[in-house]
């Protein structure tokens, strides 16, 4: 039922000369695939690799043999071509691996390229809705890799890749599973790989294990927002917590901070674009306040706001308050719950940006100016807090905490 989007075809027996005589077009000096002069569709010559390890050359001789060219292939369901006629040529039983939704790799070949072990598991990540798994001897191999260092080398514009391929999937959780599962998130994303075990309060958090509640808030993401600089924010909004100090244990009193640091990191190493690396920070940063947003003054929201640099960016504020909702409903019994604060955070932005200077301080300069703004939207912001207030009061609301820190009047972080 999936929608094909492409036709890959293989040339036997023939060399690169020919393909150039015949019109077509080859797609890089060295490498032996070809545009069709009218259709544009891709021709590769069939090739195998001579000699052991990742060291051996690619050899596009007229010799190679369909089978050779399809041992190379990573996994069997990927290992089988169909000539024009329809005939199914499948040497390594990909058509039955396809029919009990099995992962398989076809050869020890599969272990030359690190990338595929990312490269299945976000074929996880779009097919374990329909039941595949992972081959025992695949997931044994990818162990394997990962003890053995093979997955130190891969570029990290690589791993940046598959990392937003992976997040564009309607739901992204399997792939972590899996490279979990094969020790390789350990080895590529260790601060996602290091927040599972790490518990928290029952009361907030009924699933406990802060891994999993990442798991399920990137899983509401994906249903609040396609965009993927959202959903990595969910991803790494609580990276702090795998580095709360274990006597605190499970509050995490000071994990915004300790994430704003990883995040950093993180897209550092990763080579990130500078979208995401700053609204995972902000994100990292400042989600606490939004979840305790009816106990903050209101000059704590106008720094809130200017921390998010909402002003300037506003679409910076819808963001984040998706993230924000993302991770107060990503959690067990939560899911159906409602988040008011990301309407009121709403409307407490509108009364700050309304906000107009009294006409003796309109004309202050510089340092002088900004403070009179700052005051001017802090009035403004405490006038609809008041009204927070009376709503509460007349109806009765609680609005529940759902974090276990607590923003003070000062706008700190206080564990409890």
């Amino acid at each position: 039922g999936r929608p094909v989007t492409e036709k890959d075809y293989v040339v036997v027996g023939a060399t690169a000369q020919q393909m150039l005589d015949l019109g077509y077009t080859q797609v890089g000096r060295d490498f032996p695939v070809f545009l069709h002069p009218q259709t544009k569709q891709e021709y590769a010559l069939a090739r195998t690799r001579r000699g052991q390890g990742p060291d051996g050359s690619l050899d596009a001789d007229p010799s190679v043999s369909l089978e050779e060219d399809l041992a190379r292939r990573d996994l069997t369901i990927n290992a089988m071509a169909m000539t024009q006629d329809g005939e199914l040529i499948d040497p390594f039983g990909g058509e039955a691996d396809l029919q009990h939704r099995l992962l398989r790799h076809v050869s020890s070949a599969f272990s030359e390229d690190p990338v595929r072990v990312l490269r299945l598991a976000r074929f996880m990540a779009r097919y374990a809705e329909l039941g595949f798994t992972v081959a025992e001897e695949t997931l044994a191999l990818m162990r394997e890799m990962a003890g053995g260092g093979q997955l130190d080398g891969l570029v990290p514009e690589r791993v940046w890749q598959e990392l937003v391929r992976v997040l564009e999937e309607d739901d992204p959780r399997p792939f972590f599973e899996c490279l979990r599962q094969a020790g390789a998130l350990a080895r590529l994303l260790p601060e996602i790989d290091a927040l599972y075990g790490v518990p928290q309060p029952s009361r907030w958090h009924p699933e406990i294990d802060c891994g999993v509640h990442t798991l399920m808030a990137l899983k509401v993401a994906c249903e609040l927002s396609d965009s993927t600089e959202v959903r990595f924010a969910v991803l790494t909004h609580d990276l702090g917590k795998a580095r709360t100090p274990e006597w605190i244990l499970p509050s995490h009193h000071g994990h915004e901070s300790r994430g704003e640091r990883l995040v950093k990191s993180l897209c550092r190493r990763l080579k990130a674009p500078a979208r995401y690396r700053e609204l995972a920070t902000v994100c990292a940063l400042y989600h606490g306040f939004t979840h305790r947003l009816y106990e903050l003054r209101a000059k704590t929201v106008v720094k809130l706001l200017s921390g998010l640099d909402a002003f300037r960016r506003p679409e910076r504020l819808e963001q984040f308050l998706l993230v924000c909702e993302a991770d107060y409903r990503g959690r067990q019994g939560f899911h159906q719950r409602p988040y008011p604060q990301a309407a009121d955070l709403r409307a407490l932005y509108q009364a700050a940006k309304a906000a107009r200077l009294p006409s003796q301080e309109n004309q202050a300069e510089g340092w002088l100016r900004g403070e009179a703004i700052r005051r001017a939207r802090v009035r403004q912001v405490s006038d609809v807090m008041d009204r927070f207030k009376l709503r509460s009061e007349s109806t009765g609301e609680a609005v529940e905490d759902p974090e276990t820190g607590h923003i003070g009047a000062d706008g700190g972080a206080e564990g409890t």
